[in-house]
Order: structure tokens, then C-alpha cells, then sequence
């Protein structure tokens, strides 16, 4: 019997890997640094029209598309002449699982029933546990979900217990274990000792179950106002919605529209520090994941991640928490819509970024997620204060992540700050070369790192010569 201490199981972690997801990822390698992406894609992953299908036998999207025309009014007054773009919503609460996560997890648990795995295993703070619950339930399957939830005093925040009670509320059994390397080690142990199918969320399968998203977005857009979006927003964080939704856009013929990722900021937090976990009030969609995983991708628990977000992402702007609890308010107090805050965090971005687009152009919010006592914006400030964090009415600008939560006292106060995009980029590629340590960059790693950096070959070759001093061969 192999030994299960966390260094023997941690040595085993791409045999487990490869056994439970059932892709042999060497095959995609192609130099020093890099791989195959798209034949990943097209080889391991199901064509859209597939995904459809699937989706469709168990209720999973053609979400209501709706045009915020309350919030949409109020960004108008509070621009200047001319300006004002309207905001429309894909609404993704009306997933079975009440997020945009049944996309991804639809895929997997499909893929897994197909293959004859016996269950599934998710490692997740909740929404993609509780849409894997969901799904394996349809398609008759066991579920255990991992769960990140407590501090080292057994102090769980009310978002991520409500996600739990999500879970298990569709017969999944959950595993809750606090802030620290033991949930990859009990992720490990879980898929080794049951035999159950990874339903990871950075497989080709949960990426491409959510190019459908971007798809129905442009359909309806197209048939309602017979144009593409010329932005759409979308919450940023591990960088599968954002990967995803784009194919999906690119794949209906809208590749001149404008990505823009947007992140709740928490700047100075470290996400896996005890002391930290219960000091931030927002769970997903912040800058403790969207920043590490956009310029390390492979940090996820696959061996090669398909959730690639700088191919992709036009610019990248955060917001603030107090920001993204007012905008929630609005959304349920102007427009009668009471949703969960993931969504919530791309539409506060977005209600700036309307006033700055002219009138006749449309910015594209592209989910939202349900909402429970848990996540409710009062059950999360209370839980604030009771952690010694400043609540208050003021400007956000002065807001602390772990100190403060600061709740505009004028919607005109709520602003989308810009990201050095380009400096995310070079971390990138150091990263890259921190991992490999190599020293001259073939033709095909080039058009690699090009691609994952969205630009052009030659630009890319001068970033790599003058600014990392590396040789670049046959470029």
C-alpha cells in the first residue's frame, strides 16, 4: 500500500492526476516552454455544438439576456453629453445551480458519466461545488466537494458556508478543512482513494463548456439589436470565465470586441495566510487569485491549465468591496434584481466604464450568480466588523482591504481602476523562465509566449531580448 503521508502523496500527485482526469497532457508539449493549446482544445475537449446538446439535457443555459435600463439611466446622468453606453446582463443565476458554473461543471460531470468514472471530486470555496453537485445528480453520479472554510480557529465566512449548505443541500458530501496546504493534499487522497473523476476546473472540459456563454451572448445581441457587444466585462479570477466567455465571442464572429477583466481589489492580502482569510469580504472575483493565476496559470490542479485569461484580455480594472456592496443594492433596488456578488463585481466596473463609451454602444455584463443569507452584503459587513474592520460610508478610494470597507456615499464615487496589463505580462513571462531556466527561446516556444501574451511574434522577441536578455533562435 503506498504511504499517505503529505510528501509521499504530493510526490504521486501527476500519477493521480493523469488517472483522474484521464488526459495524458505530455502529448501537448511542443518546445521548452510551452504547448499546443488549441489541439489541447479541439483533441481533449467537446465542439460546440456538442456542448450544447449536453447542456441542454440538463437545463443548463440560454439564460435571460436583460438590458439594465434603470442602471443603464443612471450611469447616463452621471456622464457627460453623449456618453453613456447601455449596460445589458446575461443573467446566470437562472442556471440550476444558480451560476454560470453549471456551464463548466455540465462538461465535466457528462464527460466523467461517459467515461464510467463512478463519481466526481471538486476542490472549490462553493459555486462550482454546488453546480457539480447539481449536475452529477442529473446524470446520476457520487460527489465529494473539497472545501476551503475555516481559519485555524474554526471561524467559517458566512459566503463560503452558504456555498457549503449549497452543496449539500444536492446530497453532496463536503469536506471542510481550514485555510493551508492540506486541501490539495485532501483533494489528492479523495481522488486516489475513491477512483472518482477530477472535475477540476481547469480541464479543456470545463473551459469549453462555457464558450456557449460568450456564443448566445453575440446571438442575442445580434438578433435584439443587430450588433456585437462592443465590450464585455467579465469577473476575473482564476480566468476560466474569462477564457471561456472569449472563445465563445470569437467563435460567433465577435473578435472585435473589447475584454475587459474586472476584480474586486485586495491588494495586500495573501490569500492563503491564516490571519488573512476571514479579513476580506469577498470569496471569488478578486485580486488574490485574478492576479497569481493570470501570470501563473499553471499553479492549478491540472498539469497544464486551460484557462489561459491574457490570451484573452483586452484590460484588466478592480474595484473596491464597498464599491461592488453598493452596486449590489442598486441592482436589487432599481432594477428588482437581487443577485450574488460575483457578478456583481463586473457590473459595479462596468457602471463606470458606461460613462466613459458613447451612447449608442453597449457594454455586456456576462453573469450574474444567486444570492442566500449568506451572501447577502449585511451578512458579510456584519461578519466585517466582527473581524475588527472598519465599515463605513466615505470614499472608496480610501478603502483597505483588511482594514476597511468603505461604501460609496454617491454612485458618481464608484470607479473602475485600470491594471498595469502590460506589467502582469512580464511577470508572466518571468515566471515562465523562473520555471524553466531556459536560455535561448526556440521558433515555436516564441509563438507560444506570443499567443499567451496576445501580441505579435516580433514584439514579443523584443520583449524577450531587450527587457529578459534571452536569445531567441530563428526568430
Amino acid at each position: 500500500m503506498a504511504a499517505n503521508d503529505y510528501n509521499s502523496v504530493m510526490a504521486r500527485k501527476n500519477e493521480i492526476m493523469k488517472k483522474a482526469v484521464g488526459i495524458d497532457y505530455a502529448q501537448f508539449s511542443t518546445g521548452q516552454v510551452g504547448f499546443d493549446y488549441e489541439r489541447m482544445m479541439s483533441e481533449v475537449g467537446y465542439k460546440l455544438d456538442e456542448i450544447v446538446k449536453i447542456q441542454s439535457e440538463t437545463a443548463v443555459g440560454k439564460t435571460p439576456f436583460i438590458e439594465l435600463k434603470n442602471i443603464s439611466k443612471l450611469a447616463r446622468k452621471l456622464a457627460p453629453s453623449g456618453k453613456g453606453a447601455r449596460i445589458f446582463l446575461k443573467d446566470e443565476a437562472a442556471n440550476p445551480s444558480g451560476s454560470y458554473k453549471a456551464r463548466r461543471a455540465s462538461v465535466s460531470v457528462y464527460h466523467a458519466d461517459k467515461e464510467g468514472y463512478p463519481g466526481v471530486v471538486a476542490a472549490t470555496s462553493g459555486n462550482y461545488g454546488a453546480a457539480v453537485a447539481s449536475q452529477a445528480v442529473m446524470r446520476n453520479l457520487e460527489t465529494i466537494i473539497v472545501q476551503e472554510v475555516f481559519d485555524s480557529c474554526g471561524v467559517g465566512q458566512p459566503e463560503i458556508l452558504e456555498k457549503g449548505r449549497k452543496c449539500e443541500a444536492y446530497g453532496s458530501e463536503v469536506l471542510q478543512l481550514s485555510v493551508g496546504p492540506e486541501l490539495f493534499y485532501t483533494f489528492l487522497r479523495v481522488l486516489e482513494d475513491t477512483g472518482y473523476f477530477n472535475a477540476s476546473l481547469y480541464t479543456p472540459f470545463g473551459i469549453a463548456g462555457v464558450e456557449p456563454l460568450g456564443y448566445e451572448i453575440v446571438e442575442e445581441l445580434q438578433e435584439r439589436e443587430g450588433k456585437n457587444p462592443d465590450v464585455v466585462i467579465i469577473t476575473h479570477a482564476g480566468g476560466g470565465n474569462l477564457t471561456g466567455t472569449s472563445r465563445g465571442l470569437i467563435k460567433a464572429g465577435a473578435d472585435q470586441t473589447k475584454i475587459v477583466a474586472a476584480s474586486v481589489d485586495l491588494s495586500g492580502l495573501h490569500m492563503a495566510s491564516d490571519h488573512d482569510f476571514n479579513r476580506k469580504s469577498f470569496t471569488t472575483g478578486h485580486t488574490g487569485f485574478g492576479v497569481p493565476f493570470a501570470t501563473w496559470p499553471d499553479r492549478a490542479d491540472v498539469p497544464l491549465n486551460a484557462a489561459r485569461a491574457l490570451r484573452y484580455m483586452d484590460e484588466y480594472v478592480t474595484v473596491k468591496q464597498g464599491e461592488v456592496f453598493y452596486i449590489t443594492e442598486a441592482l436589487a433596488q432599481i432594477e428588482g434584481m437581487e443577485r450574488g456578488p460575483a457578478g456583481n463585481t463586473s457590473l459595479a466596473a462596468a457602471f463606470d466604464l458606461a460613462q466613459k463609451m458613447n451612447e449608442d454602444q453597449i457594454i455586456v455584463v456576462q453573469e450574474t450568480e444567486y444570492t442566500g443569507a449568506g451572501k447577502h452584503p449585511m451578512a458579510q459587513l456584519n461578519f466585517a466588523k466582527e473581524n475588527g474592520i472598519e465599515v463605513k460610508n466615505g470614499d472608496p478610494d480610501q478603502e483597505e482591504a483588511g482594514k476597511s470597507v468603505i461604501i460609496p456615499e454617491h454612485p458618481s464615487q464608484i470607479k473602475a481602476r485600470d491594471v498595469d496589463l502590460e506589467k502582469l505580462k512580464r511577470s508572466y513571462l518571468r515566471k515562465v523562465f523562473e520555471e524553466t531556466k531556459v536560455e535561448v527561446i526556440e521558433k515555436v516556444d516564441l509563438e507560444f509566449l506570443a499567443d499567451e501574451i496576445k501580441k505579435s511574434k516580433v514584439e514579443t522577441k523584443e520583449i524577450l531580448e531587450k527587457e529578459f536578455d534571452l536569445q531567441v533562435a530563428g526568430g
